[in-house]
C-alpha cells in the first residue's frame, strides 16, 4: 500500500490488491467506481478500480483504490470474487460504462444509481441532468464537484494527487447518491391496493387547471417561437434548434397490388387489419375468409367533466 496524503488508500502491490478483494468479496454491498486510460483510443485500459464498503464515508478515506493498469490478472480476480459474486450487491453511476471493463456478461446483482434516477418521476427530482456531479450537489448538497480529472491522463505513472484525490471521491458520491435515491424510492412506494383514491383525486383536481394553462401556454409559445425562427432566418439559439424535414409515402389500390401479384406469382404472405368500415363492406362473405382475432385490454383514465 502506498499512501499519498493522509487517508487515501492506494494499492499497488498485488498482493495487497488480492488480499482486499477478498476481504470485499465478504461484504454484502460495495460502491464501486472505475478510471480507464485512452477512453478515446480503440484500445482503452483499465487505470484503477475504486472501492468504498462504508457509505458513511463522505471525505473518501476509506476508500481503496486498486492500480490494475496493464494488470490483466487483477482484474480477473476481482472480477471473479466480486462482479460475478451474485451475494454482493455492487453499486455504480452509469454501470454499463464501467461493466465494459469488469466482466458485463458475468456481471450479477449490480445496481445503477443513473438507471434509480431515471425511474423517479421529474417532480420528485426537479433536477437538469442526472450526471454524478449534478446528483450529488443538488440531491447530496456535497460543494463544488470538480470533474476536472476526469478527461486526464490516466495511464500516466504516477498518478497525480489531484487524479487520486478525485479517484477516491467518485464512490463517495455514488453511496451517497444511491442512499439519497432508495430514501425517494421507499417513500414514494404505496401499494396501489392502499391507495387514498380520495387523496389522490384531489390533488389531481388541484393541479390539472394549472397543468392545462402552463401546456397551452407552452405550445402557444413553442408556435411563436417557430413562426419567428422562420420569419427572423434564425437556425437556432441558446434552448432552441429549428429545422425542417420532409416526410413522403407511397399508397396504392390494393386491387391493383392483388391483380399485379398473380401476374407476376408473388405471395402476398402478409394479414391486413380489418377495419371496422372494411368489416361493413365485406358484410357476409367475411365469413368465408380465415380471420384471425386478437384481443387486448387497454384500460383508459377519462376525466369527467365536473359540474358547474
Amino acid at each position: 500500500m502506498r499512501t499519498i496524503a493522509a487517508g487515501m488508500m492506494y494499492f499497488t502491490d498485488a498482493e495487497d490488491i488480492q488480499e482486499l478483494i477478498a476481504s470485499y468479496a465478504q461484504m454484502p454491498r460495495l460502491w464501486v467506481d472505475t478510471e480507464v486510460a485512452d477512453y478515446q483510443t480503440r484500445k482503452p485500459r483499465l487505470s484503477l478500480i475504486q472501492v468504498l464498503h462504508h457509505p458513511e464515508d463522505l471525505t473518501g478515506d476509506r476508500v481503496a483504490i486498486f492500480d490494475v493498469l496493464d494488470r490483466p490478472e487483477l482484474v480477473a480476480d476481482f472480477i471473479d470474487s466480486i462482479m460475478a459474486n451474485s451475494a454482493i450487491e455492487k453499486v455504480f453511476h452509469n454501470a454499463n460504462y464501467d461493466l465494459k471493463f469488469l466482466g458485463k456478461p458475468a456481471a450479477q446483482n449490480v445496481t445503477c444509481t443513473w438507471e434509480m434516477a431515471k425511474k423517479i418521476p421529474y417532480y420528485l427530482l426537479p433536477l437538469p441532468n442526472l450526471q454524478l456531479k449534478t446528483l450529488a450537489e443538488k440531491l447530496c448538497l456535497f460543494s463544488s464537484v470538480s470533474k476536472a480529472e476526469q478527461t486526464s491522463d490516466w495511464g500516466q505513472r504516477p498518478l497525480t494527487d489531484r487524479q487520486l484525490y478525485y479517484a477516491k471521491m467518485d464512490p463517495v458520491y455514488v453511496a451517497q447518491v444511491h442512499q439519497q435515491l432508495l430514501q425517494i424510492t421507499e417513500l414514494n412506494h404505496i401499494d396501489p391496493a392502499k391507495e387514498d383514491l380520495n387523496l389522490l383525486t384531489q390533488r389531481y383536481r388541484e393541479i390539472a387547471d394549472r397543468w392545462q394553462m402552463l401546456n397551452t401556454e407552452m405550445e402557444h409559445l413553442q408556435e411563436r417561437i417557430k413562426k419567428a425562427m422562420q420569419a427572423q432566418d434564425i437556425s437556432e439559439n441558446d434552448t432552441f434548434e429549428l429545422s425542417s424535414y420532409q416526410k413522403s409515402s407511397k399508397k396504392v389500390p390494393f386491387h391493383e397490388l392483388a391483380k399485379l401479384a398473380q401476374l407476376q406469382a408473388i405471395e402476398l404472405d402478409f394479414s391486413v387489419t380489418l377495419t371496422q368500415k372494411l368489416q361493413k363492406e365485406l358484410a357476409d362473405i367475411i365469413e368465408q375468409l380465415p380471420i384471425q382475432e386478437e384481443t387486448t385490454t387497454n384500460w383508459q383514465l377519462k376525466v369527467k367533466n365536473r359540474e358547474e
